[in-house]
């Protein structure tokens, strides 16, 4: 009786472990996904007309940029409710994905900004 007795608490250890272990839904998680490459390609356009319109040039136009992108990462953490891991597999996720991306954008943007504003 010993031996059943330990092997059911073992079999009631490793179902505690499978209830740790946490599920994502795939489409949720792709749907997330996309909600912050949107979220960041919008805010980098944006952030380009209006480093353009302001002005800016050269190193300090990508320091505006590393703002943007700061605080588009902050909004999205204050949206998904400080609990990144309900929404998310990983910190890295929220704060770097589509970041090159977007930086693409708000090159794109800025120059066209600054060239309507400043040269025309």
């Amino acid at each position: 009786m010993a031996g059943h007795s330990d092997s059911s608490s073992s079999e009631k250890k490793s179902s505690e472990a499978m209830n740790d272990v946490p599920t994502f839904s795939t489409e949720n998680m792709q749907n997330n996904m996309k909600v912050i490459y949107y979220s960041r390609t919008f805010m980098s356009i944006i952030g380009g007309v209006i480093a353009g319109i302001l002005g800016f040039t050269g190193f300090m136009g990508f320091i505006f940029y590393f703002l943007v992108m700061a605080i588009t990462s902050i909004g999205l953490i204050a949206k998904a409710k400080f609990s990144v891991h309900l929404y998310f597999d990983s910190w890295n996720r929220i704060i770097f994905d589509g970041f090159m991306g977007g930086l693409m954008s708000f090159v794109l943007f800025w120059t066209f900004a600054y060239d309507i504003v400043h040269i025309f």
